[in-house]
């Protein structure tokens, strides 16, 4: 764990006389890992992670304190550091040799703190707890949260334990579709138009083999209907499917794409603000 040096003096007549240097070694009755029962994390997600401390002494380790950073860090263009993790009360679970014992204090006035672990005497403590990515979590493709738990106290030394675990964003397409009509009043023979906007606030992109689909059935049915995507004119065939009887209306797979969402970090808060990709589908009959 860290090597020491201890040297002795002798005085006598006025005289000094210094001994040999004597050197030996803490060795490290403790180790401490980490581990996220979590393999990815999206928007507002919780991640669990696992703490395990073991003691190869035969002394037990008392009052050992946990810090967790909660993956801080320091967004681009800013020069303070957030906290893309925030813990979730009453989460955090404690067992000593694998029996749950009383729940630890824990405080969050500077990320997360722990303190009151005991190790028994070649035993071992294992603390679990949950956190929730918050609005200061990156959310951009390849993005991850590098958190780090870090031990103090007891016999542990100057320069403590720590160890860190990484999770990756979920880089994938998250949509959603709101549809509106205009007018909404209308009478027989009049025209009318629906929109389906499609929104995607996910860090990946749609592309053709996603198989994107918009059906819907028009009550009442739709006659002389003309299709748009993004303002571009689709053609019955190629672009979509039409029932003029039932009023059954698809577009065919692959036809709708979505960009993905993007984001951008606020230089003063540090928080991450979400801008969906969208597609605009809409369609024009006469009822």
């Amino acid at each position: 764990m860290a090597t020491f040096y201890n040297q002795a003096t002798l005085s006598y007549n006025g005289g000094v006389t210094n001994s040999n240097v004597t050197e030996g070694e803490v060795i490290a009755g403790l180790t401490l890992t980490k581990t996220a029962a979590t393999s990815d994390y999206g928007p507002g997600d919780s991640i669990t992670y696992v703490v395990s401390l073991v003691n190869s002494s035969d002394t037990d380790y008392t009052d050992i304190t946990l810090r967790d950073d909660l993956g801080a860090y320091i967004p681009a263009g800013s020069t303070t550091a957030v906290l893309p993790l925030s813990y979730v009360d009453g989460s955090i679970l404690y067992y000593r040799n694998g029996s749950l014992a009383t729940a630890p204090t824990v405080t969050t006035e500077d990320g997360l703190v722990i303190t009151g672990i005991v190790v028994p005497a070649g035993g071992n403590a294992t603390v679990i707890y949950e956190v929730r990515a918050n609005e200061f979590a990156p959310l951009s493709a390849d993005s991850q949260i590098l958190n780090t738990v870090s031990a103090s106290g007891g016999c542990i030394g100057e320069e403590g334990l720590s160890d860190s675990a990484t999770v990756p964003t979920r880089d994938e397409a998250n949509l959603t579709i709101a549809k509106a009509v205009c007018p909404d009043v209308i009478s027989c023979g009049d025209a009318v138009t629906y929109t389906l906007i499609i929104q995607n606030t996910g860090n990946t992109a749609t592309v053709a083999t996603d198989n994107v689909v918009v059906s819907d059935v028009f009550n009442p049915v739709l006659t002389n209907i003309s299709v748009t995507l993004d303002g571009v004119a689709l053609a019955e065939g190629t672009g979509y499917t039409y029932d003029a009887v039932s009023g059954a209306f698809a577009t065919l797979s692959g036809v709708i794409t979505v960009p993905a969402a993007t984001y951008s970090t606020d230089p003063v808060t540090g928080a991450v603000t979400t801008s969906p990709g969208v597609a605009v589908l809409t369609v024009t009959g006469t009822v």
